[in-house]
């Protein structure tokens, strides 16, 4: 067992009960990456401001690369007895370059080493969860082109309201995941500072050049406030309320895949490779995934919830608390990192069916609000044409018939407005191709507008954070 740093002031050991519960190697071994990356530095900028040795220096960053390099080749056994991973690293150091390791943590404290750390990653977090993202994106906005002319009946409280086509109905989810990559890039930025320096909470005596550690590091900023810089995590606030709207996102449009897949809908088909069987009912074919991300939702609020929890009570600054952040960040990011490519291959193997959903939008007087507005061109005032178009829906409803089945004079007798033009003006296309206006589902109008998304991933990918 390695021993502890700290344990100067102490005349016995931890209890073993104690070791135990406090360590927190077991999940934030994934961080000596970044770790390593501040300490290293950490002690370049120490040797050029001659707070340690030049020789020193040059030693520890020589022994950090190593002990790098051995991970990285799986060949570093990391101490599961290490109290943390920041301690494991610092006591293999001196182990392996003898007193010159000793000198890294002058000038820090674990508080701001362990706020740098976890920023570090927080921004590869930020960085791969909006790359996932924008590949989700990509599939979104090519099948939208492909569904232009798909109609399909639009819902409101789950009841068929008015015809739209499946590109208008997914570019509205192109709309939710494209404010998604904009909240991790907001999350991306309030982690991207610098807080090493900070120290315990009140900064430190040595004469630190904060500013060259930003720089090496990559931070936009450095933190402004010691005591804030150690006990912010908001940042990780930020990612887990990104992370949680973005499943909650996932979760409606797995929601409705799920009832388009059912023989009730019968308007997807999953790929086989995306839906399992039943062990007792040989006809069974389930939208496993859809639930799994639906149910995987429930978890990543938890992780909010959590977190949200931990902090509301803490006193300025550092609190062993705050040691609970790590495993809820982590699997709200595991979590997230998971679905997304599994939601996005299963969505780019779906087939939609055109005809299936053609006669679907026919049923349930799509329509209706079409043969008010048509009342209405023809000078109705629209609380008269919407009655009117109401009780020939019940009339309709009562008979089994569709609106366009009704005859001319049938329409006559409701109103006297009603003329040959009226079964042209009420046909699915028309009801479609009139909303024309920006944001709506006309074809013309949903091309503009995987356009405008298709020239914002553009950007995104040339590295502008919109």
């Amino acid at each position: 067992m390695m021993p502890k740093l700290w344990a100067g002031r102490f005349e016995k050991p931890t209890d073993a009960l104690m070791d135990d519960f406090q360590s927190s190697i077991p999940f934030d071994q994934r961080l000596i990456e970044c770790d390593i990356a501040g300490s290293i530095a950490h002690a370049t900028m120490l040797g050029e401001q001659n707070i340690i040795p030049a020789a020193d220096a040059a030693a520890i960053v020589d022994g950090l690369k190593g002990i790098l390099a051995d991970y990285r080749a799986g060949a570093l056994e990391i101490d599961k007895s290490a109290e943390d991973v920041h301690m494991f690293v610092e006591a293999l150091l001196t182990q392996r370059i003898g007193e010159a390791g000793k000198r890294l943590h002058t000038g820090r404290s674990r508080n701001d080493q362990v706020a740098l750390d976890v920023r570090m990653y927080a921004r590869e977090a930020c960085t791969h969860v909006a790359a996932l993202l924008t590949d989700l994106l990509d599939v979104l906005l090519s099948l939208a082109g492909q569904h232009l002319d798909t109609i399909m009946p639009g819902y409101t409280h789950l009841q068929k309201a008015q015809p739209v086509t499946l590109a208008f109905h997914l570019m509205a989810y192109a709309q939710m995941f494209m404010r998604d990559v904009n909240r991790f890039d907001h999350a991306y930025a309030e982690a991207d500072v610098m807080p090493l320096g900070s120290g315990a909470l009140a900064g430190t005596t040595y004469p630190l050049n904060r500013e060259r550690v930003c720089e090496l590091l990559g931070f936009s900023d450095v933190t402004d406030n010691a005591l804030d810089g150690v006990s912010d995590r908001d940042f990780l606030l930020s990612f887990l309320s990104a992370a949680s709207i973005c499943m909650m996102h996932l979760s409606r449009f797995c929601e409705e895949l799920v009832l388009w897949s059912s023989n009730e809908f019968g308007t997807a088909v999953m790929d086989d490779g995306f839906a399992t069987g039943s062990s007792i009912m040989p006809q069974k074919k389930n939208p496993d995934a859809c639930e799994l991300v639906r149910g995987k939702t429930g978890r990543v609020y938890g992780d909010l919830t959590a977190l949200l929890t931990v902090m509301k009570g803490l006193p300025l600054a550092y609190n062993k608390d705050m040691q609970e952040d790590k495993e809820a960040f982590f699997d709200a990011y595991d979590t997230l990192a998971k679905c997304l490519p599994t939601f996005t291959a299963m969505l780019r193997t779906t087939v939609f069916r055109r005809e299936a959903m053609y006669a679907s939008a026919g049923l349930g007087f799509t329509n209706a609000t079409d043969l008010a507005d048509y009342l209405v061109g023809k000078g109705v005032p629209f609380r008269d044409a919407h009655h009117v178009s109401g009780v020939l829906v019940g009339k309709c409803v009562k008979e089994g018939r569709a609106l366009t089945d009704l005859t001319l004079n049938e329409l006559r007798q409701a109103h006297s407005a009603f003329d040959t033009d009226v079964y042209e003006a009420i046909s699915l296309e028309a009801c479609v191709n009139r909303r024309s206006l920006r944001g709506g589902p006309a074809p013309v109008s949903v091309r503009q507008s995987i356009d405008r998304a298709q020239s914002w991933l553009k950007r995104r990918r040339a590295g502008e954070r919109i």
